[in-house]
């Protein structure tokens, strides 16, 4: 093991949305990461998760990146962008160029960097059209990116598993604890090391919906998810308004 440290730093696919423990707070793929590498280094192992749900890129480079670079890890996740392609104010050009200064950044002190390219999500969401081509834009620069600065690349786009909706939570945006076990070993694959089975195990696809409960469901989940989302946009706030890191100093699982 090379690694004696990890710092996770993003939004609410790193914070680990909608994978809860027994008490309700996340856990996700990177407290999964965290807990195998633990496991191979030994108890001196330190982690800390600074990601917090419905950031935007601007406050994650900000708020985050020069924390993870004072603790100056052996490793580092990073995953941000993904809230801001579903803005209106997006900037690709601005966002791109200022993700590659990061990870060149990141870099600079030594550390390994893990980089995502995004899962298809658009697949049960609307606005595809609008959204879909943002999505392909940036994984194609987070690729090049990576490959530029020598970090590693966790391709979920090209995982046609994660068109499972069983990989998903009810809000259709967010992760389900399947698929964070799959994230996870996606990620421990890429870092050489080994991971539970199961993980990496393909849920069954559920039954085919009936035309008009598909309807009933997309109308549910449109009350339940979707306005309240809307109403978030139009009142400038965040679901993370008055949420803090889980982890927010390095230190041994056991803290």
């Amino acid at each position: 093991m090379r690694w004696g440290s990890f710092v996770a730093v993003g939004d609410s696919f790193t914070e680990g949305m909608d994978d809860a423990y027994p008490d309700g707070t996340y856990r996700g793929w990177a407290d999964l990461v965290a807990t195998r590498l633990a496991a191979e280094a030994g108890p001196d192992f330190g982690y800390a998760n600074l990601a917090i749900r419905g950031r935007l890129f601007p406050s994650v480079v900000a708020e985050q990146v020069p924390a993870a670079l004072a603790m100056k890890p052996d490793l580092i996740s990073f995953a941000a962008g993904g809230n801001d392609v579903l803005r209106r104010t997006f900037d690709p050009h601005a966002l791109l160029a200022r993700f590659d200064d990061v990870v060149a950044q990141l870099r600079s002190g030594g550390a390994d960097v893990i980089l995502f390219r995004f899962a298809d999500v658009m697949a049960r969401l609307p606005g595809q059209r609008l959204v879909a081509p943002r999505i392909e834009l940036l994984n194609r620069s987070v690729g090049e990116t990576a490959e530029r600065h020598g970090a590693i690349l966790v391709d979920l786009y090209a995982d046609d598993t994660f068109l499972n909706p069983m990989l998903w939570s009810t809000d259709r945006l967010h992760l389900s604890a399947a698929g964070h076990r799959r994230v996870a070993g996606q990620v421990l694959t890429a870092l050489g090391v080994g991971c539970d089975e199961d993980w990496l195990m393909v849920p069954p696809h559920p039954a085919p919906t009936p035309w008009l409960a598909g309807r009933a469901a997309d109308l549910r989940w449109a009350g339940r998810h979707l306005a309240p989302w809307i109403k978030r946009r139009l009142t400038g706030r965040s679901s993370g308004d008055t949420v803090t890191a889980k982890r927010p100093v390095l230190g041994p699982l056991t803290d």
